[in-house]
């Protein structure tokens, strides 16, 4: 019997959130059982979190959602409610690079405190796997690319990137100590429909279709690997479904504990003029760029080496750029169109 048929009960946090809600979705619809978490706080309008909930709520009657903090062990406990999670898909976090500058405390708390708490969840429960959202700003500027598991990430230029990196070693520590299956996912720079507004193709379609100049900063000399979002969801359970073993083998990430990293990638590195001129082409404006100073705690650029997850998560991105982009933007027009 596939692992996915197995009868399941998952707890994912953020699952209102961006990856949260999507997975929520895809999880529902191979008949597991989803206790979803979210603290529906306001760092982007919280209006957008309800409408990805409100696609979960009423048509989906294997899903519970709780107004609650993840990062609260009471508030976690009377979340469960008595229920006992098979597996956590841990996808709640305080994201975003540039708000780490300015609210430092809300990173430690929901990022530190939040994974050390769900980690304490999987150990009282003995779940048979933990998955949780890392990210490739762990690798700061000093890693060569394409970025690998394997390699060292220890010099972090963001506070957001300090801490996502601090919740893989709690993760180790936890696998180390306890034997927890724990598999940490290095997602790179998800986009599309049900996105965030904080990220860069959420402002420049909302800045083109409105007539404003786009914030190009470094002059666009970036290069990143964006993502799709339906690439990473099938990525994610793709994770959930293969635990790492406790058998003392080198796990991706370089690691013997039953604890794996994965860089959920699309081995595509694109650079921000290409995202600009498909973003031009589908809404059918014509960008005035306003060229401003590279951002503290930005990368220059990123590349998923994602070997490891194809060879044993079966992981196959197959949405260009050309292709996500149109679709994000006919979300988007759908979306405010309805709002």
């Amino acid at each position: 019997m596939p692992l996915s048929s197995l009868p399941r009960t998952v707890l994912v946090t953020g699952a209102a959130g961006f990856i949260g809600a999507h997975a929520a979705v895809a999880l529902l619809a191979r008949g597991d059982r989803v206790i979803g978490i979210d603290n529906l706080n306001a760092y982007y309008d919280p209006a957008l979190k309800h409408a990805r909930l409100a696609q979960l709520i009423g048509p989906h009657p294997a899903f519970r959602f709780v107004h609650a903090d993840f990062a609260d062990p009471a508030a976690l406990a009377a979340a469960l409610d008595g229920e006992v999670p098979t597996h956590i898909l841990h996808l709640g976090a305080q994201a975003g690079v540039r708000y780490s500058l300015e609210a430092p405390m809300s990173y430690a708390h929901s990022n530190l405190t939040g994974q050390l708490t769900l980690l304490e969840v999987a150990r009282a429960h003995g779940v048979a796997h933990m998955v949780y959202a890392s990210s490739s700003s762990v690798y700061g500027n000093s890693s060569p690319l394409p970025f690998d598991a394997d390699q060292p990430a220890d010099r972090p230029v963001s506070l957001y990137a300090a801490t996502k990196r601090s919740a893989e070693l709690l993760a180790e520590s936890y696998a180390h100590l306890y034997h927890i299956p724990l598999t940490g996912l290095r997602f790179f720079t998800v986009y599309g429909p049900w996105g965030r507004p904080d990220m860069a193709l959420w402002r420049f379609t909302e800045r083109l279709l409105r007539g404003e100049s786009l914030p190009l900063y470094n002059s666009g000399r970036m290069r990143r690997d964006f993502t799709f979002i339906a690439d990473i969801v099938a990525g994610t359970l793709a994770a959930l479904d293969h635990p790492p073993a406790d058998d003392g083998t080198l796990k991706p990430g370089g690691l013997a504990t039953p604890h794996a990293l994965y860089n959920l990638g699309n081995d595509t590195p694109e650079a921000l003029g290409t995202l600009i001129d498909i973003l031009a082409e589908a809404t059918g404006k014509t960008p005035v760029l306003d060229n401003l100073p590279m951002q503290p705690g930005d990368v220059e650029a990123t590349w998923a080496n994602i070997a490891p997850a194809r060879q044993n998560l079966g992981y196959a991105p197959t949405t260009s750029l050309a292709d996500g982009i149109p679709a994000f933007v006919r979300w988007f027009k759908a979306y405010h169109a309805g709002a």
